[in-house]
């Protein structure tokens, strides 16, 4: 064995560690147990915390360091100040509620600090396995492949480029779309990463029909098809079409069977944006009205939406790994590849997105998937699905209150209605009641447009969330109204 001389040498050089090990355990207990302490009572208080004006001085950074306990006493200061996703009253966008479990899985992250780019190391096996769940849950076949992402935008970025350089046979990738005149198509209700895809790709956002809904509000397939024939005759080049799974504004899903059979018949690339409705497919609920995904040439979708994993954590699935590779695998010679060593293990990330520094995502995700399994994690959809139906009865017997959708997911519209306002005033009183809802800390619903009207926008991915807190929030609604039209 190798014997290496430990002499220390004659000159002085630092490091970042700590300087006594025992008390940097003490401290990181210390810091742990004040997050459990959150975490433990975060059902208890006000929903939304607007931060104090002074916060921007303590966090100031100056030439100097700062001692550990002062840097704890600082950070310790930001956790009363959170967007408020955590509470179970948090209602206002598609954010998951995380977990205490997720915490023990980011402190093996911070410790193993692993770059998952590519390699040949544990990490990237993780996140291997990781994708072959994704490919099993969603019926795809053995030679798909995926990435573990930021988030559902970056996803959509991912597989869109995928479809373009398909498209024209990869040589975009050196040459650019030079005369090609590209054109997708999604639904008018769909997310807005969609078209940002469409700008940073180069496609332009007006290379993205916005195709109108039903009364349903799913994509009118009629009108989609008049759309590609009408594109065809002028001398566009369709290539695309994006089905929404779970849209933003009513959590509806649009007729995935029939636009992978439209797809399918005008050889186009079918894209779903799954970002929160995907994972669906784990709820007995929803499963029934997800066919056709399984039928698509890409998936995006989010792990810390409707699966609690800690942020941030999304997918993209594409049916074809082949295509997957070939749409960026590019290796320097830096990065070549080996039969064996640190530069072995096969496809590396890398070659399958843009970023090569990317963190260890897939842990917190495994982790939450083995831990609680996926018929928990569906049952908790399913509950949320539940949650927002009976919110929606509320609404509907409830006289002050009108609903503005059916119910389909996990998300209800609704307002404040009264027959001596106008349109007007009643838009302006049901956006004052959200306000007023945030900033009296009772809960955090947001506002949207439904037909022209302001909505009260409730959406339920909290595992914590109550059918009490539901009642809670009716009650709050119907006292803020009564005292802002008394103040009048």
């Amino acid at each position: 064995m190798t014997s290496y001389d430990q002499t220390p040498p004659p000159f002085s050089e630092d490091s970042l560690d700590p300087s006594d090990w025992n008390t940097f355990r003490k401290r990181l207990h210390a810091m742990v147990d004040t997050a459990v302490d959150k975490m433990e009572h975060t059902r208890e208080g006000r929903v939304w915390t607007p931060p104090p004006e002074d916060m921007k001085d303590a966090f100031s950074l100056s030439e100097t360091g700062l001692p550990p306990e002062s840097v704890d006493s600082i950070m310790r200061e930001l956790l009363p100040y959170g967007v408020g996703n955590t509470h179970p009253r948090f209602f206002g966008w598609v954010h998951g509620a995380g977990t205490p479990s997720n915490l023990v899985a980011d402190i093996i992250t911070a410790a193993i600090n692993a770059n998952t780019g590519g390699r040949n190391h544990g990490a990237i096996e993780v996140e291997r396995q990781l994708i072959e769940w994704c490919k099993r849950l969603f019926s795809f076949p053995q030679d798909a492949s995926g990435l573990i992402v930021s988030g559902t935008s970056m996803a959509t970025i991912i597989a869109l480029k995928a479809a373009r350089d398909a498209h024209l046979d990869f040589h975009s990738r050196a040459e650019g779309m030079g005369t090609h005149r590209l054109v997708g198509y999604t639904s008018s209700e769909a997310h807005a990463c969609i078209a940002r895809a469409f700008d940073l790709l180069g496609l332009g956002t007006a290379a993205l029909r916005k195709i109108p809904v039903t009364p349903a509000h799913q994509i009118d397939v009629s009108a989609l098809q008049e759309a590609i024939t009408a594109d065809r005759a002028a001398g566009f080049e369709p290539f695309l079409v994006a089905g929404t799974c779970g849209s933003v504004n009513a959590g509806t899903v649009d007729d995935l069977a029939a636009l992978a059979e439209m797809s399918e018949a005008e050889d186009l690339w079918f894209h779903v944006d799954g970002a929160f409705g995907a994972l669906g497919i784990l709820s007995d609920r929803l499963r029934p009205h997800l066919n056709g995904l399984e039928r698509a040439d890409s998936i995006a979708f989010d792990f810390h939406k409707w699966l609690h994993v800690n942020y941030d954590a999304g997918c993209i699935l594409i049916r074809s790994g082949q295509t997957h590779l070939k749409t960026f695998s590019d290796r320097p010679d830096y990065l070549k590849s080996a039969d064996r060593g640190l530069a072995a293990g096969g496809t590396w990330p890398v070659e399958l997105g843009p970023e090569l520094s990317r963190g260890f995502r897939a842990l917190k995700v495994w982790a939450q998937i083995a831990e609680h399994g996926e018929a928990k994690l569906g049952r908790l959809i399913t509950q949320n699905c539940d949650q927002a139906a009976y919110l929606g009865e509320l609404v509907r017997t409830t006289p002050e209150l009108e609903l503005l959708l059916p119910v389909s997911m996990q998300i209800c519209c609704f307002r404040y209605l009264r027959e001596d306002l106008s349109d007007t005033e009643l838009d302006e009183l049901n956006a004052e009641i959200v306000v007023q809802l945030q900033l009296q800390g009772i809960a955090a619903p947001s506002t949207t447009k439904i037909n022209g009207r302001v909505a009260i926008r409730v959406n339920i991915t909290n595992h914590r969330t109550r059918r009490s807190d539901l009642d809670l929030l009716v009650r709050e609604i119907l006292r803020i109204a009564r005292e802002v039209l008394s103040s009048d």
